[in-house]
């Protein structure tokens, strides 16, 4: 099994972004409808992206294949997950943000017990978290079930004009670019909070 947009060139990453929305993924017993997402290109373009200077062991697996799992650990503590698109020998990922858990909520409630049901998966690492994943996803496929994570089309897809964009969170390059994406009012939504540099 493939999903053809997955494949589309890198450059447009924001467009595949944007279609991710409410498309679901599963592992472990928990599902939910991804509500927001971010897009980074690849080599030279995209200066908040972990390919901007080529590819290197850590981010080898954004260069594809489309459809794949990359999975990276942010301040000592957190891991973050994304899904790999754009052609082979291209680099491009979306970062899923957040998600409503919709089905195995009373596991996902045992995996981040002090949280409420909206804050299930509302942010990155707390995403990953509820579907119980770590480094083990990383270069796995989310589309073939193959591996621990199946992504699947959404039960009612996401119009439009439902659809907001913008800024990215927390990087310190390009952080005005609107490439992130989430759908509009929905609660599961993350927080936007601008990267604040590091006074040293």
């Amino acid at each position: 099994m493939s999903y053809r947009f997955l494949s589309a060139p890198a450059e447009q990453v924001d467009a595949t972004a944007r279609a991710l929305l409410g498309w679901e993924l599963s592992a472990h017993g928990v599902r939910l409808r991804l509500t927001e997402v971010e897009a980074y290109a690849g080599a030279g373009g995209d200066p908040a992206s972990h390919a901007h200077r080529g590819r290197t062991p850590r981010n080898a697996v954004m260069f594809g294949p489309a459809g794949v799992a990359y999975a990276y650990f942010v301040f000592g503590a957190h891991w973050c997950f994304n899904i790999v698109c754009g052609a082979d020998g291209e680099a491009a990922a979306v970062l899923l943000r957040a998600g409503e858990v919709v089905d195995g909520v009373e596991l996902a409630r045992e995996r981040r017990p002090n949280a409420t049901d909206r804050d299930l998966a509302r942010g990155p690492a707390r995403l990953g978290r509820a579907l119980a994943i770590g480094a083990e996803v990383n270069g796995t496929s989310v589309i073939d079930g193959t591996g621990p994570l199946h992504l699947t089309p959404p039960t009612t897809p996401v119009p439009p004009e439902s659809v907001s964009a913008g800024p990215r969170v927390g990087v310190a390059a390009a952080h005005d670019v609107p490439w992130r994406f989430w759908i509009s009012g929905d609660r599961t939504v993350s927080p936007y909070r601008r990267h604040v540099p590091r006074r040293r």
